[in-house]
């Protein structure tokens, strides 16, 4: 029986990868939790035992909306005919993220040892990326990933960004890569809140992941939801700091885990709607408390 949907917690959705099984399962379990957006990534689509374009269908018929499209990994940077490549792989993927309806398309900083380094540089490829998206009307939402090449964290991610000024280019927030980096919060305080077109949520069960190595580790098999992991008071200053900047856009729990993939489905999406319920309800206070309000910590 599906979830009554909690409008609290509508600015909330799911990544795919947290879940395993077939795609018309997640979208299935996503539904019976109570959500109404699902954030959705290209394996779903090409490895669709009818194809893409089935996979697509899928998600139509399922009502949810699409959060967005992921990811299109070390674009920036390239020359030759290595740049030649990645800007065939981006049309490709500007084309599904606009056959799901999506409108955001998440690219993540590089990490390839052939990306130049030159800041002017990278921000002409985005500016060219964002270029290549706007026939689409689609939003490229540039994200810094903690073991990035160059850029490894959001303020110099927003300082590309800005560079490239292209109105359909903006920033991709990732509390992950945040927390990981120890990145201040303030310098949230700098931002376009209209500017940001994709915030992604998770926490993780230690303080510090020092090298890369632990980074990429932990972020890949490791992830809890909000209000799971040892970074819950800042995830929730997190939070607090986007509403009181402007931000209005939407919120998608990004959970790598390999525990998650090997449980029951309504299980783990239990636990996103707990955690969706908590930031909505205790850190954002979206609506009145619940008499029995969840609390996670």
């Amino acid at each position: 029986m599906t979830a009554q949907h909690n409008p609290s917690i509508q600015a909330f959705g799911m990544d795919t990868i947290t879940l395993a099984g077939p795609l018309e399962a997640k979208l299935e379990a996503m539904q019976d939790a109570g959500f109404s957006q699902v954030m959705l990534k290209a394996n779903d689509l090409v490895g669709h035992p009818d194809g893409w374009r089935a996979a697509v269908k899928a998600v139509h018929r399922s009502g949810l909306r699409g959060t967005g499209f992921q990811v299109l990994r070390d674009f920036e940077g390239l020359s030759g005919h290595l740049h030649d490549y990645k800007v065939e792989i981006a049309q490709q993927m500007l084309e599904m993220c606009a056959e799901l309806g999506c409108d955001v398309l998440l690219a993540c900083s590089s990490t390839s040892r052939h990306a130049g380094t030159d800041l002017d540089q990278i921000a002409r490829d985005l500016r060219k990326l964002a270029m290549l998206a706007i026939p689409h009307g689609i939003k490229i939402a540039f994200e810094a990933l903690s073991w990035g090449r160059t850029i490894n964290e959001f303020p110099v991610a927003w300082d590309v960004i800005t560079r490239a000024n292209c109105p359909n280019l903006g920033l991709g927030l990732d509390a992950f890569h945040l927390f990981a980096s120890n990145t201040s919060l303030e310098e949230i305080d700098l931002l376009d809140p209209q500017r940001i077109f994709l915030v992604q949520l998770a926490d993780f069960m230690w303080q510090e992941t020092p090298t890369f190595e632990e980074r990429m580790t932990t972020a890949r098999t490791f992830r809890v939801f909000p209000g799971e992991g040892v970074h819950t008071e800042q995830l929730a200053a997190l939070v607090l700091s986007l509403e009181r900047l402007g931000y209005s856009g939407d919120y998608s729990f990004e959970v790598f885990n390999d525990d998650f993939l090997q449980l029951p489905l309504p299980f783990v999406a239990e636990r996103a709607r707990r955690s969706a319920l908590w930031l909505a309800e205790d850190v954002l206070r979206l609506s009145m408390p619940l008499p029995n309000q969840i609390r996670l910590r």
